[in-house]
C-alpha cells in the first residue's frame, strides 16, 4: 500500500505549548545597609513562604495571613517584630475598575519586610531608588525601620489622592453633562460609574483608619522620640482623603437626584408640547367631524365653502397657538 503523504501541520489534536520552567529560587529582593535590611517579595508563593519559614521566627498565624487573600487591615504586636496588615487603591486598566492592593509588612528593630500580593508603584518606586541612589538609601535607613516604615506608607497614602482627584474632575464633567442635552444615558452610566468608584474606595479606606491609629500608638517601638509626629502626619493624610470621599460620596447623590429631575423636567416639556399640539388641532377635528357628516349643513351648497372652512380653521390654529404662547406653553 503507497505511503500517504504526511501533512505539513502535523498531527491533529496535537499541540505544542511552551512550558514554563519551575522556579528553585524564591525571588527575594534585598536592600542592605549598616544596622538595616529591607526585604521586598511582591506576589509571594510557596518558595518564598518557605524561604520567610526558614530565615525568620514569625508566628504561624502571621505565615498563614499573608497565603490569605482577604485579610482586613490590622496591625499584631509581639515581643520581636510587628505584623501590619494593610490595604491601598489601585486602579486595574484591564477591567478599568478600582480594586484594593493589599500589603503585608514585617517590622523588626534591624529589618523591614513588604509583601505585596499586587504589584504597588509607591513601594517599587522607592525600593529601587534605595537600590540605585546610596546617599538616598544610607539617609532612609540611617533613621531606623521605624522611619523606613513610615516613608512606605506614606507614599503609598499620597498615591491616592491622584485617584481621587480624577474622581473629583469626572464629577466636575457629569455635573456639565445633566444639563447638555442628548446625553441622558451617558450621564447615567457615569453616575454609576463614579458611584462605584467611590465605593469601593471607601471600602478600602474605611477599615484603614482604624489599623492607622494602632500603627500610631505601637510606632514608639521602632521609631526615634524626634520622628513622633510623621505618623500623625499619615493620620491627618488618610483622614483628608475620607473626609474627600465623603464629600464625593454627597456630590455623587446631590448630581443622581439632579439628573433625575433634569430627566423629568425634560419629559415633562416634551409632554407639555405634544399636549399644546393636540389641544391645537382638537377643534380642526372637531369642524371636520362636523362637514364630514351625511346631513345637511349650512353653506353645502356654495363654490367658497371650502375655502370658507380652511380659512376659518386656520384662523383658529393661530389664535389657539397665540394664546399657548402668550401663557408659556408653548
Amino acid at each position: 500500500m503507497p505511503s500517504l503523504p504526511r501533512s505539513p501541520f502535523g498531527r491533529r489534536g496535537r499541540a505544542t505549548a511552551e512550558v514554563t520552567p519551575e522556579r528553585t529560587e524564591p525571588r527575594v529582593e534585598i536592600i542592605e545597609s549598616p544596622g538595616l535590611r529591607w526585604f521586598n517579595v511582591e506576589r509571594p508563593r510557596s518558595l518564598e513562604q518557605a524561604w520567610l519559614e526558614e530565615h525568620f521566627d514569625f508566628h504561624a498565624l502571621d505565615l498563614e495571613d499573608i497565603r490569605s487573600r482577604n485579610q482586613r487591615p490590622k496591625v499584631d504586636e509581639y515581643d520581636e517584630y510587628l505584623f501590619i496588615v494593610l490595604h491601598f487603591p489601585r486602579y486595574d486598566k484591564k477591567v478599568s475598575r478600582l480594586n484594593a492592593a493589599e500589603v503585608d509588612i514585617f517590622v523588626g528593630p534591624d529589618f523591614l519586610i513588604t509583601i505585596p500580593n499586587e504589584p504597588l508603584d509607591p513601594i517599587s518606586y522607592l525600593f529601587e531608588r534605595c537600590r540605585t541612589n546610596e546617599e538616598f538609601r544610607d539617609q532612609l535607613f540611617s533613621k531606623g525601620s521605624g522611619y523606613l516604615l513610615y516613608k512606605i506608607v506614606d507614599d503609598c497614602v499620597d498615591a491616592a489622592f491622584p485617584m481621587l482627584g480624577k474622581i473629583g474632575n469626572k464629577l466636575e464633567r457629569i455635573e456639565e453633562a445633566i444639563f447638555e442635552d442628548g446625553e441622558a444615558e451617558d450621564v447615567v452610566r457615569d453616575i454609576s460609574n463614579a458611584k462605584q468608584e467611590i465605593i469601593n474606595f471607601r471600602k478600602i479606606v474605611r477599615p484603614q483608619r482604624v489599623a492607622f491609629r494602632d500603627l500610631e500608638r505601637n510606632k514608639a517601638r521602632y521609631l526615634a522620640e524626634d520622628l513622633d509626629i510623621y505618623f500623625d502626619d499619615i493620620i491627618d493624610a488618610s483622614e483628608r482623603g475620607w473626609d474627600m470621599l465623603e464629600n464625593f460620596k454627597e456630590v455623587v447623590e446631590g448630581l443622581e437626584a439632579t439628573n433625575e429631575s433634569a430627566i423629568a423636567h425634560r419629559t415633562n416639556q416634551t409632554f407639555q408640547v405634544l399636549t399644546a399640539i393636540s389641544l391645537i388641532f382638537l377643534p380642526l377635528t372637531l369642524i371636520a367631524s362636523f362637514f364630514g357628516m351625511n346631513v345637511h349643513l349650512p353653506f353645502e351648497d356654495s363654490q367658497y365653502a371650502f375655502w370658507i372652512i380652511i380659512a376659518a380653521m386656520l384662523a383658529i390654529v393661530v389664535g389657539v397657538a397665540a394664546f399657548f404662547r402668550r401663557r408659556g406653553w408653548l
